[in-house]
């Protein structure tokens, strides 16, 4: 017992001492904590050295309960220093008076003599065992979410609390196996005590204030605090049922399964239903957050959602839009408005769990609620605010403005959140911030439409420029041929040559007119021989026009990968400038198949071009030097060939002539038939070049 005496007498010296240091170095609140912690230490301590009449006999286990209870709050304290004081201040003292509550019914039992026999159902030790268990849930939180560059600072102070709340851990375990005090525990918690006091005295000496910046994973404490929660209500089930097992006879056993299984049951309910996981997440966030929002996650779900990363693209806009800013405030449903260039009326465009809606006039109450956009208003409660056409919507709780570049393009109608809870600053912020960037988002998907029906009718219009300037070559080719006619009407050849020419020009409109419905991407390529196409091309422009045509190639019968119709098309015009340009003289078509590629030269011996019309009008459209040319057979021609996977390109030199190079890619598709007298009497058609 001297021993125990000795133990304890210098546990309480060492804990006297310490305050002394501790206030010499810093006088703040965690500070003046820490030295009630140390006082209320060395008062057990005393109370264990003294030999108490039997009235006291209770005192040093009543102590024991209060330094306990003191450390647990300084661990509290040093947890609510990373916490806004104004929202975890009901948790602290709901919890504090908890365990009060409980540790002054304890040491009321044992002051009387009234407690039972130690075991795990008395209340002393269910509240040291509580004590000590969330003592090192709060430590371990405390430690490990800590970034490294501030774990320094509470280091000691955890292991020092940490060790001690296992200590009573132990002690607890062992009265309750023993049924009494261990002598040697009882000792060795004095040189516990002792340990540990150089730790406390070098963390104070570390950091004055203690006051870190906590980083806990707010889903990590929302799964945590579910799981306590449905630990707590199977445990109080199953004390429930032990307790009809114990009185209830043959029917207790029953009682407690079917107590468990519905605990079971409910608990499943409880955590598939959206407001009671939204007012659990809500009460976690209110007790032991700063800050009501982790901006990092809401940042990621909010792109995530936008971007539609999770469905894969499949969410429509609307859904995605109205989602994106619901999530900010919890609510189930939303309601999407748009208008036109920041004026006239809101455009219902689309609905998330709620009907559609007719437009909002811009003379709507709402519309005045938010003064512009400048504002975020409150509809619930608001009178004379939801009139039609919005009160066919349901209860509507808030109005979004979407704003971008100073305009306001929309507004998001939200429902009232899952679980209610209180509008503040922050979350107006966060609304706005993410409004302005949903807006954005809008009004980029709206660019976005306006590009591609801008493109979609450039392309049209390229179309229909090369439609119409091949009719002109058609109409050319139907005048010559009246003119003809006068004379020579009463030919034979010349009747058929003419029939031939009025079919070949109904096909080639026909063909016209389909190609300007049908866009370039639908038009799937052919396998296309080109030297057939090429000699029946010479041969008919040598019969009908007299040109001095003639063609070389290496008699490969390789195929490119370009319709008929375009190939046609392309070369006819690169032929007729090529002739116009030689003014009599022989024109060349070389054709050469080299291993991935056809190349077709059109040599002419014209004055040739300079480099600079070459580079800067040629392929240009509308860039043409005759009087009477559109510019557009040169640039047709290439836009042609690129579309066949194909290009062309020039090679002039003045007075000397022009090489049009032609490069095909080759085809793995075979030799296709062609028509090729149906071929080379479309060519007659094409007469006027750029």
């Amino acid at each position: 017992m001297a021993t125990l005496q000795v133990l304890f007498g210098a546990c309480a010296a060492v804990y006297v001492l310490l305050p002394a240091l501790i206030v010499a170095r810093a006088r703040h609140a965690t500070a003046w904590l820490m030295v009630a912690c140390c006082l209320m230490t060395a008062a057990w301590a005393a109370a264990n050295t003294i030999d108490l009449p039997n009235g006291l006999r209770a005192l040093p286990s009543a102590l024991d309960l209060v330094r306990a209870l003191f450390w647990y709050g300084f661990v509290l304290h040093l947890y609510r220093r990373t916490v806004s004081p104004d929202q975890a201040g009901r948790g602290f003292l709901l919890i504090g008076g908890i365990a009060m509550v409980l540790a002054g019914a304890a040491i009321a039992l044992e002051w009387d003599g009234s407690a039972a026999r130690p075991s795990l159902l008395t209340l002393s030790i269910v509240v040291r065992l509580g004590i000590a268990v969330c003592a090192l849930l709060l430590i371990e939180n405390l430690y490990l979410n800590l970034p490294e560059h501030s774990r320094w600072h509470v280091a000691l102070p955890c292991v020092m609390l940490g060790g001690l709340a296992c200590f009573d851990i132990l002690l607890c375990a062992d009265l309750v196996l023993f049924q009494k005090p261990s002598m040697s525990l009882t000792g060795a918690q004095a040189v516990a005590m002792i340990i540990v006091a150089p730790l406390l005295g070098v963390a104070a000496s570390r950091d004055r204030n203690w006051r870190i910046e906590l980083q806990l994973s707010r889903t990590a404490v929302f799964h945590s605090a579910t799981l306590i929660l449905s630990g707590a209500v199977l445990l109080a089930l199953s004390a429930a049922g032990e307790v009809f097992r114990q009185f209830g006879a043959d029917w207790g056993w029953m009682a407690e399964v079917s107590l468990f299984f519905a605990a079971l049951i409910g608990i499943g309910m409880l955590l598939t239903s959206g407001s009671a996981r939204s007012r659990l997440r809500r009460m976690v966030v209110e007790h032991f957050f700063a800050r009501r929002y982790d901006y990092r996650v809401q940042w990621l779900d909010c792109i995530d959602t936008l971007s539609d990363t999770k469905s894969q693209g499949r969410t429509a806009l609307h859904t995605r839009v109205i989602r994106a800013m619901a999530d900010v405030v919890d609510s189930p449903n939303g309601v999407l408005f748009l208008r036109d260039g920041g004026v006239g009326a809101f455009q219902w465009s689309g609905s998330w769990n709620m009907p559609a809606s007719a437009a909002v006039p811009p003379d709507h109450p709402v519309v005045g609620a938010m003064q512009d956009g400048q504002w975020i208003a409150v509809l619930d409660g608001t009178a004379g605010v939801q009139t039609a056409p919005l009160d066919q919507l349901g209860r509507l709780w808030l109005a979004i403005p979407l704003v971008t570049g100073g305009q306001q393009i929309g507004v998001v109608l939200t429902g009232p959140p899952r679980a209610p809870f209180q509008l503040d600053q922050e979350v107006f912020d966060l609304l706005r911030i993410v409004g302005r960037e949903v807006a954005t988002y809008v009004a980029e998907q709206r660019a976005t439409r306006v590009l591609m029906q801008t493109r979609q009718l450039h392309d049209y219009g390229k179309r229909f420029a090369f439609v119409a300037h091949d009719i002109k070559n058609v109409s050319s080719q139907l005048s010559l041929l009246l003119s003809n006619a006068e004379r020579h009407i009463a030919n034979p050849a010349f009747q058929k040559d003419m029939l031939e020419t009025v079919g070949a020009s109904v096909q080639k409109i026909t063909a016209l007119l389909r190609r300007l419905d049908a866009p370039a991407a639908d038009r799937a390529p052919a396998a296309l021989a080109p030297v057939p196409q090429l000699e029946a091309l010479v041969a008919t422009y040598g019969r009908v026009r007299r040109a001095p045509l003639s063609i070389e190639h290496d008699g490969s019968t390789a195929t490119v990968a370009i319709g008929a119709d375009a190939f046609e098309t392309a070369i006819t015009h690169l032929l007729n400038n090529a002739i116009e340009a030689s003014g009599g003289l022989p024109v060349l078509i070389r054709v050469r198949h080299e291993v991935k590629q056809v190349v077709i030269e059109i040599v002419d011996q014209g004055p040739g071009m300079t480099p600079d019309f070459i580079r800067d009008r040629l392929f240009q459209p509308f860039g043409t030097s005759k009087r009477d040319g559109s510019g557009i057979g040169a640039f047709q021609a290439r836009e042609l060939l690129r579309e066949g996977g194909g290009d062309v390109s020039v090679t002039s030199t003045g007075g000397r002539g022009t090489t049009m190079r032609v490069v095909l890619p080759r085809a793995d598709l075979g030799d296709a038939g062609v028509d090729v007298s149906a071929f080379a009497s479309l060519a007659l058609l094409r007469e006027e070049v750029p």
